[in-house]
């Protein structure tokens, strides 16, 4: 913010926040032409669209299939660490449903995400398929189901198959006291994302 103009036609000086800027050889005119241009901050806010539905059992048949098959792959979790078993199911744009789990290993950054695993087999195993839909759900050591929300990684990689697909992936997931939220797009889960 510019706070005070020593008005010298040949040297300007303005003073921002301590900071001295010498803005040398410019008229005044010229200073206050470019001043009138500035904007004052406004607090903006990017709001989340989503379904909830009550239960999984209130979801659409395609969507509740898909949520069972995420429930089945959490017993495939390999999660001796956390003990947190998390499965993600995946839908493909020709019908087939590939899933995956979580799977930890004692070097912490190794081991690999749910949504991820699934994600990436899917597109292993069915180059150019474009995915529609995605599962997600946690199971507890106690084995009760949990929330258990995309992190930062796997909803860049949702991104970058989305793109691919040239369509939204519905996001389902399993939340806290047995509610489903459904995300039409990832741009819901990662706004401003990065993409070319």
């Amino acid at each position: 913010m510019l706070i005070s103009l020593i008005n010298r036609p040949d040297f300007q000086v303005a003073h921002s926040d301590n900071n001295i800027k010498c803005l040398s050889l410019l008229s005044t005119e010229t200073i206050f032409s470019h001043v009138k241009h500035l904007q004052v901050m406004q607090n903006r806010t990017i709001g989340i669209k989503y379904k909830e539905y009550p239960s999984p059992d209130a979801l659409p048949a395609e969507e509740r299939q898909l949520l069972d098959k995420a429930i089945q792959a959490t017993s495939t979790a390999y999660s001796p660490y956390s003990h947190f078993c998390v499965g993600a199911a995946v839908l493909l744009a020709n019908g087939v449903t590939v899933t995956g789990s979580n799977q930890e290993n004692v070097a912490y950054p190794s081991g690999l995400c749910a949504e991820r695993t699934a994600m990436f087999a899917a597109s292993a195993q069915y180059p150019k398929v474009p995915m529609r839909k995605i599962a997600i759900v946690g199971k507890n050591a106690e084995g009760e189901l949990y929330a258990a929300t995309p992190c930062g990684a796997c909803r860049q990689v949702m991104s970058e198959y989305q793109d691919v697909a040239g369509e939204n992936i519905e996001i389902i997931l399993y939340n806290e006291g047995g509610t489903v939220l459904v995300f039409d797009g990832i741009d819901t889960l990662l706004p401003l994302r990065f993409s070319f």
